[in-house]
């Protein structure tokens, strides 16, 4: 369990990457801060969660599949100071999930190669993710 201070924001995402090496990331809906920027699938680790269960918990809930804390390979992680909070963005890929993508909470979702992402909107916090994923796949 990760304890730090109470303005800090823990968030476990995830790039989900198909067959064909595309990555899978999600436009957050209007009714939520950030309304229309892309981002990799996840979201807070809740107290008494690892960052690995938050992951499963989210992918689970925003795109309804399943998958095991074994199928999810830390990659790295960013810090970004927000107006109102920090925030801890740890990013795991996953290569092996149940069920197939959906949007669940009235998110847009698209397939992308790694070379076009940075060509989305993105909140802060993910954007030196971005050259990671692209130099790894």
């Amino acid at each position: 369990m990760l304890t730090i201070g109470h303005n800090m924001q823990i968030v476990s995402a995830g790039a989900l990457v198909d067959i064909d090496g595309r990555v899978l990331i999600t436009k957050r809906p209007k009714e939520k801060i950030m309304d229309g920027l892309w981002e990799f699938p996840g979201g807070k680790v809740e107290t008494n969660e690892n960052p690995e269960e938050a992951l499963m918990r989210e992918l689970n809930e925003e795109l309804g599949i399943n998958t095991w804390k074994s199928c999810l390979a830390p990659l790295s992680f960013s810090h970004f100071k927000y107006p109102k909070f920090n925030l801890l963005l740890l990013l795991f890929v996953c290569r092996k999930w149940e069920g197939v993508p959906q949007p669940k909470e009235k998110q847009e979702i698209k397939w992308v190669f790694p070379v076009e992402i940075q060509k989305y909107p993105m909140p802060e916090a993910d954007k030196p993710l971005i050259p990671i994923l692209r130099d790894l796949l």
